[in-house]
């Protein structure tokens, strides 16, 4: 997913609205980015921000409708390969993608300053 602002493959974190289930917001910022539907099956990881004091919580979900939209946000969109993830994003970014693909009965709970594990 290539973003207008972020330059290429660069998500920005969205928050739960007051109100909303966890489930709830991941469907609807997924959908608002990419178009599709899709529903969580489980917790694959927890990834805190220490410089920010804010945890991510990633989901491996099922998806229920496909159709990839871009949008103002989202200019492209293209499928790839577990080893070409850590070449296209940060260390921050990668290790959770890869942790969404191992099939772990426990979530991963890492640490980052951002752009690197801690």
């Amino acid at each position: 997913m290539q973003r207008h602002e972020s330059g290429p493959n660069r998500p920005r974190p969205r928050r739960a609205r007051a109100g909303e289930s966890i489930e709830e917001g991941l469907g609807r910022e997924v959908r608002k980015k990419t178009g599709l539907t899709v529903e969580p099956v489980s917790l694959t990881g927890v990834y805190k921000n220490m410089n920010r004091g804010i945890a991510a919580l990633v989901f491996r979900c099922r998806l229920l409708g496909w159709q990839l939209t871009a949008n103002d946000e989202v200019t492209e969109f293209h499928w790839t390969t577990a080893d070409e993830v850590a070449n296209m994003v940060s260390e921050t970014y990668a290790v959770r993608v890869l942790d969404t693909l191992q099939d772990n009965a426990t979530p991963a709970v890492r640490q980052h300053d951002v752009m690197h594990l801690v």
